[in-house]
């Protein structure tokens, strides 16, 4: 029996020193437990600098996202309708037309009717589009996306787009970021902590769509722009910016509208000081396996010609090609700082958004603000927690302060596992605690009350004791389990805010109960077992 009440010492033990190392690590454990410099740089206060905090309590920025599916639905229309093209030329079918019409729609018009029956075939392998509307007398047909699959496309799209986010706003360094999906095309973002909120804003709305596509170097840029444009080329234009006078001139260029290449195939993007613009930063690329075989196809088809690296609709550049490049690398050249080098970087490496997206709402909260709720909620806290106090070492007395430190050692273990799972702490996360409190001096207050009653039945002061923990062991972990269900079904179904009362609510019941049946049955083991000559209990 003393060699298992030396172990029950020891657990105790290990709980309160790894607490403490979790809430204050030395600078030794820091980095090892948090990365360098995560959740540490707030000073001061009144909680822990690794405890993370959410938005109402350190500040940061809340946007409302929109995703723009219908550009997806274009794109992929667009895709499909110079797909149908080139399938309907490999059959020797003249095509005098092929294009988008509207969203959702193709209009296809054949250079003869005499080929109505062969281009129905070739038709029949695009299953996702419906024939609207057919003249064959005039040899034109409308096609229409099924809207079963542009309800599936525009699903996909908002997807997609959630997990480029989530993947950008984490190389960006945000602790505990809110990142989830609203109603069928809407993002709901929550960055805590944010002390540069346009950078972030502009990082995480870039499209970042990077293209390879051939410059179309028999049309002119004065007969492109003067409508003289075959349908197969488009007009974009290169932005510079002049250092001194910061005046931006527009520079057109005409591209096929093919693209041969995209940033999907990247494998590697990094910073690197531009060697032929001082004090400009460029970005070096490396595609994959698959994107360096199409790299080094469209290097050596095209020796001699200019290929237009693009980026958001914008020409970065049009180096011509010299020669073959087999190792499917390039470099993004542009006027870059530092830090649009790395922006441009990040969302390289996390992808570029499937569609276009756009601020529907857009809340700040300040810092003095989330002080001002920490305080306030911390304050809360302490007062109720020392009217609790006070009340169990009046009325239990010993026992009540046997409680007390119990309940102590309650919030410390709840801090630290929060700390530890780098969970976020929010203001109903506080409230969550403050309920704890209450939930864990019930707890006492149970055994407490059985111990009594016991112990006026005669029984000695170590069977009334046994007898307490023992016949109340099954009602405290009734209620306990009863609350964690609660608290998981609140954040299995609740949204940012009620996800953090879950949390605080959860972990704090389950410290309870290592504290209230395992730690203050060892306090009363350490003071009462063995001790005959005790006649009394301070209950």
């Amino acid at each position: 029996m003393r060699r298992y009440l030396w172990l029950r010492i020891g657990i105790v033990l290990v709980a309160i020193l790894g607490s403490l190392t979790y809430l204050y690590p030395p600078p030794g454990i820091r980095e090892y437990l948090y990365g360098p410099g995560s959740g540490l740089a707030r000073k001061g206060g009144l909680l822990p600098p690794t405890l993370n905090l959410g938005l109402d309590l350190q500040g940061g920025i809340h946007l409302v996202l929109g995703v723009d599916v219908d550009k997806v639905l274009e794109s992929q229309v667009e895709r499909a309708a110079a797909d149908l093209r080139g399938s309907l030329e490999k059959k020797g079918i003249g095509v005098a037309q092929a294009a988008r019409q509207g969203t959702m729609e193709i209009v296809v018009q054949l250079a003869s009717p005499q080929s109505w029956n062969d281009a129905l075939t070739v038709l029949n392998e695009f299953p996702a589009y419906d024939r609207k509307s057919t003249d064959q007398s005039a040899g034109r047909i409308l096609l229409a996306l099924r809207e079963r699959e542009a309800a599936t496309q525009r699903d996909l799209a908002v997807r997609q787009a959630l997990e480029t986010i989530r993947n950008r706003v984490d190389q960006f360094g945000v602790a505990e970021p809110t990142i989830q999906q609203q109603g069928e095309n809407r993002i709901l973002i929550q960055l805590p902590g944010i002390q540069d909120p346009e950078r972030a804003k502009a990082l995480i709305g870039k499209t970042a769509l990077l293209e390879f596509k051939m410059l179309d170097e028999r049309t002119s840029v004065e007969d492109a722009l003067a409508g003289r444009l075959p349908e197969t080329s488009e007009v974009l234009y290169q932005r510079r910016v002049d250092k001194e006078t910061k005046v931006e001139r527009k520079i057109p260029y005409v591209v096929q509208k093919r693209t041969l290449l995209t940033g999907a195939e990247l494998n590697r993007a990094e910073v690197q000081a531009d060697p032929n613009s001082p004090g400009n930063w460029q970005v070096a690329i490396e595609f994959n396996a698959v994107g360096t075989r199409i790299f080094g196809e469209i290097t050596e088809q095209n020796v001699g010609k200019l290929l237009a690296i693009i980026l958001d609709g914008n020409v970065n550049s049009a180096p011509r090609i010299n020669e073959r490049i087999p190792g499917g690398r390039a470099v993004i050249t542009g006027q870059f700082t530092i830090e649009d080098a790395r922006d441009l970087v990040i969302v390289l490496r996390a992808g570029a958004l499937p569609a276009p997206v756009k601020i529907l709402e857009e809340r700040s909260v300040g810092p003095s603000l989330g002080a001002d709720s920490i305080r306030q909620g911390m304050l809360a806290i302490i007062a109720s927690a020392l009217v609790v106090f006070v009340f169990m070492l009046v009325y239990y007395r010993l026992s009540g302060l046997i409680a007390d430190v119990a309940l102590g050692l309650n919030l410390v273990i709840l801090l630290a596992t929060m700390a530890g799972f780098h969970a976020t702490l929010t203001l109903p996360g506080i409230a969550g605690i403050a309920l704890t409190i209450g939930m864990a001096v019930d707890t006492n207050i149970l055994i407490f009350e059985r111990i009594r009653e016991e112990f006026r039945t005669g029984k000695t002061i170590r069977a009334a004791i046994d007898a307490g923990f023992s016949r109340a062991f099954r009602t405290v972990v009734d209620t306990h389990v009863t609350v964690l269900v609660s608290a998981a079904i609140l954040y299995n179904f609740g949204t940012g805010p009620v996800k953090g009362f879950a949390v605080s609510l959860a972990i704090g019941i389950a410290a309870s109960l290592f504290t209230a049946v395992f730690f203050t049955r060892l306090i009363f083991d350490l003071l009462y077992a063995g001790r005959r000559r005790i006649q009394t209990l301070s209950i």
